[in-house]
C-alpha cells in the first residue's frame, strides 16, 4: 500500500483490531492493522508481514509558545489517524530524508512489529524485546526516517519490536537560555531534545504492548549522535526505568556542556540573529532561527556554535561519565563500541582526501583531534611510525585521528563501567565495507547497516554479497542476544566477556570475529599521556 499523505498521529497503548484499506486493483491486498493507543486509534499497515506504523505522534506540536520548553502529551483524538507515512524531521540545516518535511512539530516515532492479528489485535502477550534506536547527525541533524534504519528485517530476524524517533535538535532541542532570561518556560531550554525522547520513551512504556512488544524489556541503541544521547540519558534521573538495555555505537557522552560554556554559546547564537529579548527570538520563523547556528563557536573559536546537551542542575545534574560512570544508569547492561577507521567515514568516501605525505598527516592532525586531545602532531607521528613501520601516512592519520577523536571515549565508557562493578560489552568492527575494494576499511556508520540488515539501502556501504550477508547476522544476532537478556553471546560469536581493567576484552567483528584482549593497546597507552575532554563541553 502507498501511503499518498504524511500524517500527524499520537500515540501510546491498548487493544488492536483490523480493518481493510483501500487499494484500488488489488482486493486481497493484507488487511491493515489499527491499534487503540493511550490518545486514540492509529491505523498501519503490512510490509514483508511485519505491521509497520510510522508517524506516530508521542508529543505535542513544539512550536509556538512552546519553542525551547519542555515537551507535552498530544491531545487525544476520537476518529482513526493513519500511521503510513513518516512524521516531520526536526528543523536542521541539511535537507532531512528525501522527500521528509522539516517541522517544530516533530515528535513522532515510528515502529516496526511481527506480531501477528489475533482476538486482542496485536497485544498477543508475546512480550517481544524493544530496540529503540536514536539516529546519529550529532545533536544537530538526522531523523528516524532514513532508509539505513528501516526496521522491518531487524524485527523479523529477532523478533522484536523496532522503533526510531525524531526529536528536537540543535538550536530547537539544546539551545541553553534559563542564564539570559529570566522565564520558567526556558527552564529546560538546554536538554529540550533530551527531554522529547524521555517522552518517547514514557510513550514505548504505554503503548507498545498493543503493538505486541514488553515494556519491561527495552533497549536502547544509536550510532554516533545518537549513541551519545543513549550516554547522556544514563546519566538522567527521569530516564531511569524507561529502558533496559543500552548499546552506543560509535558514540559517546563522558561529560555535558557546562552552563556557563552552554550560556555563552546561546549569547553568540542571539549576536548573530541580532536578536535580543525572548519574545522576538520566539517570534522568529524557524528557517530563519537556523541562521544563528552559523556563529563562530566562543569555546572552540572556530567552526558553527555547538549544540548539546547542558548541565542544567534539573533534567541533568552532573555528568554521564566524569569523575565517574553515573549510578543512575549503572542497573542498565550497557555495550559500547567503535570502528577500527571511524574518520575515514568522515572525508566523504573521497580517496583523493587520503594525505599522501607525512606534512600532510602532522598539518591535519590538529583539525581531527578538534580540541578532544592536545598533543603535538609530530610525536604522534613518529610513535606510529615506530610503532607500526608498515603504515603509509594515510593509514597513520585515520589510525590516530580515529583513536583521539571516538575511541578515547569509548574507552573511558568502559573504564568507568568496569571501576564501578557493572562493566560493558566492549566491541570493535574491524570488518572492511567492500567500497572501492576495502580502502576505507572499518569506517564510521558501518555498524548501522550490518545491525539493521539494510545491506542493499540507499546509501550504504556495507554492499549485499555473502561476506556482508555473514556479518550482518552476525551483529544483528549479538544485537538482537543483548536486547533480549542483556548479554550478547550466542550465535555465531566466540565467547564474549564483559571488559575489565585487567584484560579490558574487546569483541573483534570480522570476517572471523574473535576476541581481544586490549586490542589497539599501544596507542591506549599512548594517548594516555593527555587528558581528554569531550568536545563541546
Amino acid at each position: 500500500m502507498t501511503a499518498t499523505r504524511r500524517t500527524l498521529i499520537t500515540g501510546a497503548a491498548a487493544l488492536t483490531a483490523y480493518a481493510a484499506l483501500p487499494v484500488v486493483g488489488y482486493a486481497a491486498q493484507p488487511r491493515s492493522p489499527i491499534v487503540t493507543t493511550t490518545a486514540g486509534k492509529v491505523r498501519g499497515y503490512v510490509q514483508d508481514g511485519v505491521s509497520v506504523f510510522k508517524g506516530l505522534r508521542y508529543g505535542a506540536d513544539a512550536g509556538g509558545e512552546r519553542r525551547f520548553a519542555a515537551p507535552v502529551a498530544p491531545q487525544p483524538w476520537t476518529d482513526v489517524k493513519d500511521a503510513t507515512a513518516y512524521g516531520a524531521a526536526s528543523m536542521q540545516t541539511g535537507k532531512g530524508e528525501e522527500g521528509e518535511a522539516l517541522s517544530e512539530d516533530c515528535l513522532f516515532l515510528n515502529v516496526w512489529t511481527p506480531a501477528k492479528a489475533g482476538k486482542k489485535g496485536l497485544a498477543d502477550g508475546a512480550k517481544r524485546p524493544v530496540m529503540f534506536y536514536i539516529h546519529g547527525g550529532a545533536y544537530n541533524g538526522g531523523s528516524g526516517a532514513s532508509p539505513w534504519y528501516e526496521g522491518t528485517k531487524l524485527a523479523k530476524r529477532g523478533d522484536v519490536v523496532v522503533v526510531t524517533v525524531n526529536h528536537r535538535l540543535n538550536a530547537f532541542g539544546y539551545l541553553y537560555l534559563a542564564r539570559l532570561f529570566n522565564d520558567p518556560s526556558v527552564a529546560d531550554s538546554g536538554n529540550a531534545g533530551q527531554l522529547d525522547l524521555v517522552l518517547a520513551l514514557q510513550w514505548v512504556r504505554d503503548n507498545i504492548a498493543a503493538f505486541g512488544g514488553d515494556p519491561g524489556n527495552v533497549m536502547l541503541f544509536g550510532q554516533s549522535g545518537g549513541g551519545a544521547k543513549i550516554a547522556t540519558l544514563m546519566g538522567m534521573p527521569v530516564a531511569k526505568g524507561l529502558f533496559h538495555r543500552a548499546a552506543t555505537m560509535s558514540g559517546q557522552q563522558v561529560t555535558v556542556g557546562g552552563p556557563f560554556n552552554a550560556t555563552r554559546r546561546a549569547q553568540a547564537f542571539l549576536d548573530k540573529l541580532g536578536i535580543k529579548d525572548l519574545a522576538a527570538l520566539r517570534a522568529l520563523p524557524a528557517d530563519q532561527m537556523l541562521a544563528g547556528m552559523k556563529a563562530i563557536d566562543p569555546i572552540a573559536a572556530a567552526g558553527g556554535v555547538y549544540m548539546g546537551p547542558t548541565l542544567d542542575q534539573r533534567s541533568l545534574t552532573r555528568h554521564p561519565f566524569f569523575p565517574d560512570a553515573s549510578p543512575v544508569g549503572l542497573s542498565v547492561p550497557m555495550m559500547c563500541g567503535n570502528t577500527h577507521d571511524e574518520t575515514k567515514g568522515f572525508i566523504g568516501f573521497d580517496a583523493k582526501a587520503f594525505p599522501k605525505t607525512w606534512d600532510e598527516v602532522i598539518a591535519r592532525l590538529p583539525g581531527q583531534f578538534a580540541a578532544r586531545i592536545d598533543i603535538d602532531p609530530e610525536t604522534v607521528v613518529a610513535f606510529y611510525r615506530q610503532t607500526y613501520p608498515n603504515y603509509s601516512p594515510a593509514d597513520v592519520f585515520f589510525a590516530a585521528s580515529t583513536a583521539g577523536r571516538s575511541w578515547k571515549a569509548a574507552i573511558i565508557q568502559d573504564e568507568e563501567r568496569a571501576r564501578a562493578g557493572a562493566p560493558a560489552y566492549a566491541y570493535q568492527v574491524n570488518w572492511k565495507s567492500p567500497k572501492e575494494g576495502g580502502i576505507f576499511g572499518a569506517p564510521h556508520t558501518i555498524d548501522i547497516g550490518l545491525v539493521f540488515g539494510t545491506l542493499d539501502a540507499k546509501g550504504s556501504i556495507v554492499g549485499a554479497g555473502p561476506d556482508s550477508v555473514a556479518m550482518s547476522n552476525t551483529m544483528s544476532d549479538a544485537f538482537i542476544n543483548f536486547a533480549r537478556s542483556g548479554d550478547p553471546n550466542g550465535g555465531a560469536l566466540p565467547k564474549w566477556e564483559p571488559y575489565t581493567l585487567e584484560r579490558r576484552q574487546t569483541m573483534v567483528f570480522d570476517t572471523v570475529s574473535r576476541q581481544e584482549d586490549d586490542p589497539r593497546g599501544a596507542e591506549r597507552k599512548f594517548f594516555n599521556q593527555v587528558p581528554f575532554t569531550q568536545f563541546g563541553t
